[in-house]
């Protein structure tokens, strides 16, 4: 490794024997290709990037660049991906996580052991599928018809209050909808991350977003799931969409990271 290259770790798992071959065409974030490192019985996957992208002062720069962010973040995917069809179980690790040197890496295998070995011994055997549920807008509403004469100010008041009193019920309703969706889900999962509701423009989809969760779910229930999920669609409410993505590898469920970049 020359002194303007770091090692760039993607994954961690456990060492079962024999070096696995990552495939040719599995390319880290730089493009590079990825290998395994072995230490303290753990096999992490790796791959050479170039200081000037990944050292401290350069990186800050960097994730201010969107598009920039975007390609490594698919990358870092694109290896987590195959550390979880690799092995039985792999614990990602944080974006631009970098070391000097395979020294620094094993370092942080060994002060990580513990915490690593809980992990994968909790998370093995499981995966992770996330559920968003959206209430999208209905057609707008056909003008109000004019009346034979002005409404009085009382009349005036009648209407919006039951326009207003119609929307807080649809908004219940549909509340009361997620929470069922959830509750059923739940049910098939270990373990349930909430997250905040998401921006619909930012994330593509119109209208409020009430439901966004991970699911860990054993392998085993993972049909059960995914099928409950498709009749939970089938059934919605009118205006209720429900997405299903997955399965990931457990990012949601790492509860410890032990792993401390090496500071280049």
């Amino acid at each position: 490794m020359t002194d303007r290259e770091l090692l760039y770790a993607y994954a961690v798992a456990r060492d079962a024997g024999p070096a696995r071959d990552v495939p040719e065409t599995v390319t880290g974030v730089a493009g590079e290709p990825v290998r395994e490192v072995c230490h303290a019985g753990f096999a992490a996957l790796v791959g050479r990037v170039p200081a000037e992208d990944f050292e401290e002062g350069a990186l800050r720069e960097r994730l201010e660049d969107l598009a920039w962010l975007e390609r490594v973040a698919r990358g870092h995917q694109r290896v987590v991906e195959a550390a979880v069809s690799l092995f039985p179980c792999a614990l990602p690790l944080r974006l631009a996580t970098v070391y000097r040197d395979e020294d620094g890496l094993r370092r942080m295998l060994t002060a990580g052991r513990t915490a690593f070995g809980t992990a994968l011994d909790r998370l093995e055997g499981r995966l992770e599928w996330g559920v968003t549920v959206y209430a999208v807008p209905g057609p707008a509403a056909p003008p109000q018809q004019p009346t034979a004469g002005r409404l009085s100010g009382r009349d005036y008041l009648r209407r919006r209050g039951a326009e207003r009193r119609a929307r807080e019920e649809g908004t219940r309703h549909e509340d009361r909808a997620a929470e069922a969706i959830h509750d059923r889900l739940a049910a098939l999962a270990e373990a349930v991350r909430l997250y905040p509701p998401q921006n619909s423009p930012l994330a593509g989809h119109p209208g409020r977003n009430l439901l966004n969760a991970s699911y860990l779910v054993p392998g085993a229930r993972a049909e059960e799931f995914t099928s409950a999920v498709g009749e939970l669609t089938d059934g919605a409410p009118d205006g209720l969409r429900i997405r299903l993505t997955g399965p990931w590898a457990p990012y949601s469920f790492v509860t410890h990271d032990p792993c401390v970049p090496d500071a280049p």
